[in-house]
């Protein structure tokens, strides 16, 4: 038989600096790309704030030479590129520029002049040692998610990571580590999500004091960013405990709970009974997937946004081109002064324009990293347990009852796999229960009747099935056991008997027999499959009654002794009986003849007898010693039936001398059949007297002296009739 093949459960990693180093990441990512758009789109008020002052002045004579129709087009061309090139040295100086300006650290001022391009930077006038709340508010929310978040993680988190190294190298884990990761493995992501978002709200508490403090900023634009800055990190420390909730719910879900909880606790919801709904998670998804992308859009539209009132004073003509054509429906005679209201309105520079548009791409671009590990989660949380599932279902279709299902989730699909697990253990106990029926009915009606009639299930069986069949027929019997029942109680009867079975019945089945009925001390049993195996199983059982009688010499009670009849022939099996009541059962004339050899066992004191019929069809006769023992016609046969003696049964001594004296037996009853009587005699007393224990041999003496004296009839030709059963 091919061994099974080992299936090796992968035990997967636990990582503990991935569960907090992406959710920051994503933070930041969230973060600095809004605060990039909120710092160029305020840089010109941060540059007045700094003292910076550019003046850049164009030469122009260098003008003049694009209007000049002598050129030629190659010609304008170069002086186009010239005038880039002076123009990306102009943008690179402004950005080092923007950048000195935010890190207020620039104490002294650059100049870069050339022929057609001058820029300017006058030395910054503000103190070295003014205070930033808006650079020291990042530096402490990085530092202290970071390393609060980072310390306190690792701290509830390790126990895991060693938990899950120790199974993955199949090292023993302890008592203590097995309780902590079976008690708190389903609230990491509670656990996780909770230390992220204290440290967020450390913070933000933090600077939302620095906000009502009234001394905090020394101006209003600082106050006006730092504000809008809390407002984006309200929003993205939200996106991140929610990343970082989800992403531990989805790995714990999927990955780790079967490798912490047994069986038992695997089939059931172990994450309480209050079930969830698919929708409620399909919103969820929905929502974070639309809303995320559509809150970046608007939030930078919002922050692109400039009132026409910090312009200051627009003339009416300014007033006309910022509306733009919407001037040509509100007619001429419109009022467009600032008293008209025109200047509450909105407008949305180039610059803004392009920041705006950059700042959507970047947002977009997170989002979308987000989504994507999101929908990930949502649909995996679905998918896989719906996978399993149906594979469970597939197993069970075919007959592999003892899988189960892993309830995954608290939705409908763990309530589904739950009930999927509940009813394969049911229909396991189902079966094994119509199993044990069915090995009961078979000790009382052997399983080869079911498949002698070509049935599957004993409910298949009606009443008149019947098969015929050549088998081997075997009668078994305990000598004088109506005498031996007088002196016991009816327990003590059964337990005689059963005792006694006890010894036999695994016999017959070792040697391919089954048998078909008890018949009080008598067995009738059955063999099918060769001839050999009857005559195996009546040596085996002489054999187990020598150890029986061992028990009872033990006990101190009396030995017993039986007999064996064994015929082969053609029979009938089939079911008997009436609509209530029916029973398998054997009918044929070989059973009567060998019930009646198995009587004969009695008058000729010989364990094992066998008919003709079946020494003929002995597959190995070799194998045994038989002795010729008479011709005899019993009750309920016309014919005559040559019986032959199973030498094998006796103990070894007795066994012995009979097959020595074999050849001096065989004479007797040539003798004996020629009605030489007087010689018979002389042949077998001379045996009984190398052989005291042959009763064959002394059966014969008896029964030579009763023909000399009584004598026989004149047609008599060597039969003997047997008319008792």
């Amino acid at each position: 038989m091919a061994k099974k093949p080992i299936i090796r459960v992968r035990i997967p990693k636990y990582r503990i600096g991935r569960i907090f180093l992406f959710p920051v990441l994503l933070y930041f990512m969230l973060v600095f790309p809004v605060l990039a758009f909120m710092i160029l789109k305020s840089f010109p008020e941060l540059k007045d704030k700094s003292g910076y002052k550019a003046v850049i002045s164009i030469d122009s004579t260098r003008l003049k030479t694009f209007s000049d129709s002598t050129k030629t087009p190659i010609d304008h061309f170069k002086d186009g590129l010239d005038a880039g090139k002076k123009f990306a040295d102009i943008q690179r100086d402004s950005i080092k520029a923007i950048a000195d300006s935010l890190t207020n650290i620039i104490e002294s001022a650059e100049a870069d002049t050339t022929n057609d391009v001058n820029i300017t930077f006058p030395v910054n006038s503000s103190k070295k040692g003014d205070s930033n709340a808006f650079s020291d508010s990042i530096t402490a929310l990085f530092r202290f998610v970071i390393i609060f978040s980072t310390i306190l993680g690792f701290a509830v988190n390790i126990p895991f990571k060693r938990y899950f190294r120790r199974k993955r190298l199949g090292k023993t884990v302890s008592p203590r580590l097995y309780r902590y990761c079976r008690k708190f493995l389903l609230f990491t992501p509670l656990i996780n999500s909770g230390i992220v978002l204290l440290a967020f709200t450390v913070v933000h508490g933090i600077m939302i004091y620095q906000i009502r403090t009234p001394d905090a900023f020394t101006d209003e634009i600082s106050r006006r960013m730092f504000s809008n800055y809390l407002f984006i990190s309200l929003v993205a420390s939200l996106l991140t405990v929610l990343f970082i909730y989800f992403w531990q719910k989805h790995r714990v879900h999927i990955r780790y709970i079967e490798h912490v909880y047994t069986r038992d606790e695997l089939q059931k919801r172990i994450f309480g009974k209050n079930t969830g709904k698919i929708r409620n998670r399909l919103y969820i998804a929905s929502a974070m997937t639309t809303l995320l992308p559509l809150t970046i859009v608007l939030l930078y539209l919002i922050l692109s946004l400039t009132p026409i009132s910090d312009m200051g004073d627009v003339s009416p003509e300014g007033m006309r081109i910022m509306l733009g054509r919407l001037t040509d429906v509100l007619g001429p005679g419109v009022d467009f002064t600032k008293e008209s209201g025109f200047s509450n309105l909105y407008y949305i520079s180039a610059f803004d324009n392009t920041l705006m548009f950059g700042g959507i791409f970047s947002g977009i671009l997170v989002s979308f990293i987000y989504i994507l590990f999101f929908v990930n989660w949502s649909t995996a949380d679905i998918v896989r347990p719906v996978n399993e599932l149906v594979e469970s279902m597939r197993k069970t279709g075919e007959g592999m009852l003892d899988n189960f299902t892993i309830v995954r989730t608290n939705d409908e699909i763990g309530v589904m796999s739950e009930g999927y697990n509940m009813m394969t253990s049911r229909l396991r106990e189902y079966i094994f229960r119509i199993s044990q029926m069915n090995e009961a009915y078979s000790r009382f009606v052997p399983n080869q009747f079911l498949e002698f009639l070509g049935k599957e299930d004993f409910v298949d069986i009606q009443l008149g099935d019947q098969v015929q069949k050549e088998m081997t027929v075997m009668f078994s019997d305990i000598r004088g056991f109506t005498e031996l029942s007088e002196d016991m109680t009816p327990k003590e009867n059964f337990d005689f008997i059963n005792h006694y079975l006890g010894y036999m019945e695994p016999v017959i089945r070792k040697n391919n027999g089954f048998i078909d009925k008890f018949i009080g001390d008598s067995i009738m049993a059955l063999f099918h499959e060769k001839v050999d195996d009857a005559i195996d199983a009546a040596i085996e059982m002489r054999y187990k009654l020598n150890q029986f009688n061992l028990d009872r010499i033990d006990q101190g009670k009396p030995t017993i002794d039986s007999g064996i009849g064994i015929h082969t022939g053609n029979l009938m099996l089939g079911v008997v009986g009436g609509e209530g009541r029916m029973d398998g059962t054997v009918i044929s004339d070989a059973v009567n003849l060998a019930s009646r050899l198995e009587g004969l066992s009695k008058i000729y004191r010989t364990p094992i007898i066998i008919s003709e019929d079946t020494l003929i069809k002995l597959e190995n006769p070799a194998r045994y010693n038989f002795r010729f023992l008479d011709i005899a016609r019993v009750k309920g046969k016309k014919e005559a039936v040559y019986v032959f003696e199973v030498l094998d049964g006796e103990p070894e001594e007795i066994k012995m001398l009979k097959i020595e004296t074999k050849p001096l037996f065989g004479n007797g009853i040539d003798h004996y059949k020629n009605k030489r009587f007087e010689e018979a005699l002389k042949v077998f007393s001379e045996i009984v007297r190398i052989n005291q224990l042959d009763s064959v041999a002394a059966f014969y003496v008896n029964r030579c002296k009763n023909n000399i004296q009584k004598g026989i009839p004149d047609d008599w030709n060597g039969i003997e009739v047997f008319d008792a059963k």
